[in-house]
């Protein structure tokens, strides 16, 4: 098993950036594909960006292309998603999550069977 914490959020003003980082113990990091998932109040929770176990390849939901960038560090066991250009429709809870799948970089939530608790982004108009 892998235990999850995300850090990082907080509020910030729409064009300012954040980073949140997900910091994993227990079993080894490397052997999960992550990913980052988000959200807003009212909506289903979505997927945003997957990287596979070796951060060889990644996906980003098209909203968040070119301002948002994941990365992992596995010798740290951390991964990580730079936020940058904010809008106000990024406000959400955002999740980090991993799957025993390594290769993985776009899957449903089923697909990852370790999630954390969550951290706050919320972005001011």
């Amino acid at each position: 098993q892998v235990q999850l914490v995300e850090s990082g959020g907080g509020l910030v003003q729409a064009g300012g950036s954040l980073r949140l980082s997900c910091a994993a113990s227990g079993r080894t990091f490397s052997s999960y594909a992550m990913a980052w998932f988000r959200q807003a109040p009212g909506k289903e929770r979505e997927l945003v960006s997957g990287i596979t176990w070796s951060g060889g390849n990644t996906y980003y939901e098209d909203s968040v292309k070119g301002r948002f960038t994941i990365s992992r560090d596995n010798p740290k066991n951390t991964m990580y998603l730079q936020m940058t250009s904010l809008k106000p429709e990024d406000t959400a809870v955002y999740y980090c999550a991993a799957s025993s799948s390594k290769l993985i970089v776009r899957a449903p939530m089923r697909a990852y069977g370790y999630w954390g608790q969550g951290t706050q982004v919320t972005v001011s108009s």
